[in-house]
């Protein structure tokens, strides 16, 4: 994996995790506009639309470079739109880079060919 594929996988890791906190802060503010007087629904409103919008153009580019088949690259576009998805995308890109790390280490040691 080179490093510009590693950092693709990366920047979508690292806002996949934020992502899903906003929507889920997004949900609580819903439910608290309609039972109190609090409404702080058009600020998270608008950083879960930023934090989305990134999350979007991150899987794009991710997906571009690292070559995932159709269903691997739906799959993470899935994840995206679940209230608790984004932590199980983090989970699974961070296991996906380690074994690309351990792959080109065995490579480069010439313990795989």
């Amino acid at each position: 994996m080179d490093i510009k594929t590693a950092s693709a996988i990366r920047r979508l890791r690292l806002v996949s995790a934020p992502e899903a906190v906003s929507f889920l802060l997004l949900l609580l503010c819903s439910v608290l506009k309609r039972t109190t007087e609090f409404n702080a629904v058009p600020v998270m409103g608008m950083v879960h639309g930023v934090l989305f919008v990134l999350y979007v153009i991150f899987w794009l580019d991710a997906w571009n470079r690292t070559k995932w088949s159709a269903g691997t690259g739906i799959l993470y576009f899935v994840l995206s739109v679940l209230p608790t998805g984004g932590f199980f995308a983090e989970r699974k890109l961070k296991r996906e880079s380690e074994n690309a790390v351990i792959a080109a280490r065995a490579r480069r040691e010439g313990v795989v060919a």
